[in-house]
């Protein structure tokens, strides 16, 4: 298989940052919610990318890796009990570990885009893991704009008889495959629309996307069940793996700026695209991961099963028409 060695070590990453973000979320998260403290996301946050980074650089030291977070904070004076307690979470997975070696691995997912190269969102779903609820871990690498393998890190979440906990692993060309957290069992996937009751899923944050808008293009599209709210990019593998038809997170007012970063969305697009799904923004086209950091070339984005994604480009088409947008 194409691409067998990558698969290998980002499967075997995420899994080690998948222990440290459940540890830092039974031990430290109950409290963080009750004073409103954020503290624990950035623990596992710094930990996840140093444990993920640490792997990458060294099996493939030459590409870079394009993380959501850096060490600079972390670096200062006042942040050394921070710094002590991510090198804590990190120990737990990789003994060695120091304080300066988890500033440098933290470090190396501060990389800039080039023809090949790694994108890490260490926690996707902020708020989901401060709830307990939905997050996810997500990584995958990007060859001249191509995403060409993803993986997806769902700790809580559940979508048959085992118990929570999933991984989405994708490779061009090859597939996509369900793991089980749990019991390791694989299921590769293949989506198959539910035509007898279709759902859509969007984010649970409100002022992330047009949950208005939303819903009236899944009417249109022939959608009348009530949307599926989940955190991160846990909605992808729910398309992949036929528990809903559609994704939508379409522009809000609010930000009529916002441009999607590439390391939100990277993996979950190989992940559904290999299951036979499809994956555009608002206007039909590819989303183009050759630009940077940022999907600067597109706007929203809509996921699907395929069979429906025509009529729902039909419906937006016509909405933005009418909006003037």
């Amino acid at each position: 298989m194409r691409y067998a060695l990558e698969r290998e070590v980002a499967i075997a990453a995420v899994q080690q940052a998948v222990l440290l973000c459940e540890q830092v979320r039974r031990e430290v998260v109950p409290s963080a919610i009750e004073k409103q403290d954020r503290s624990p996301v950035t623990i596992a946050d710094f930990g996840a990318q140093a444990l993920i980074c640490r792997a990458l650089a060294d099996t493939f030291p030459q590409d870079p890796v394009v993380g959501e977070e850096d060490a600079t904070e972390l670096r200062q004076a006042p942040m050394a009990s921070m710094l002590n307690q991510v090198t804590h979470y990190v120990q737990a997975q990789v003994a060695s570990a120091t304080p300066t070696t988890v500033l440098d691995w933290i470090d190396h997912g501060n990389g800039t885009p080039s023809p090949r190269f790694w994108t890490l969102d260490p926690i996707d779903g902020t708020k989901g893991f401060l709830r307990g609820d939905q997050y996810a871990i997500a990584l995958a690498l990007i060859e001249n704009g191509e995403v060409n393998v993803g993986v997806l890190g769902c700790p809580a979440l559940a979508l048959g008889d085992e118990p929570p906990g999933l991984m989405f692993v994708a490779v061009r060309g090859a597939g996509t495959e369900m793991i089980s957290l749990t019991s390791g069992t694989t299921q590769p996937l293949q989506v198959v629309a539910d035509s007898l009751n279709p759902r859509f899923t969007e984010g649970v944050e409100a002022d992330h996307s047009n949950q208005a808008l939303q819903a009236s293009i899944a009417q249109a599209a022939g959608i009348t069940q009530p949307s599926l709210r989940i955190d991160s990019q846990a909605k992808y593998g729910v398309i992949a793996a036929g528990k809903a038809a559609l994704y939508l997170r379409l522009p809000t007012s609010k930000y009529p700026n916002y441009q999607e970063k590439i390391w939100d969305h990277a993996a979950g697009v190989i992940v559904v695209e290999e299951a036979g799904g499809r994956v555009t923004d608002m206007h039909g086209q590819p989303l183009d991961f050759s630009q940077g950091a940022k999907l600067v070339n597109n706007r929203g984005v809509i996921v699907s099963h395929g069979s429906i994604h025509d009529a729902v480009l039909t419906a937006l088409s016509g909405v933005v028409v009418q909006e003037g947008a």
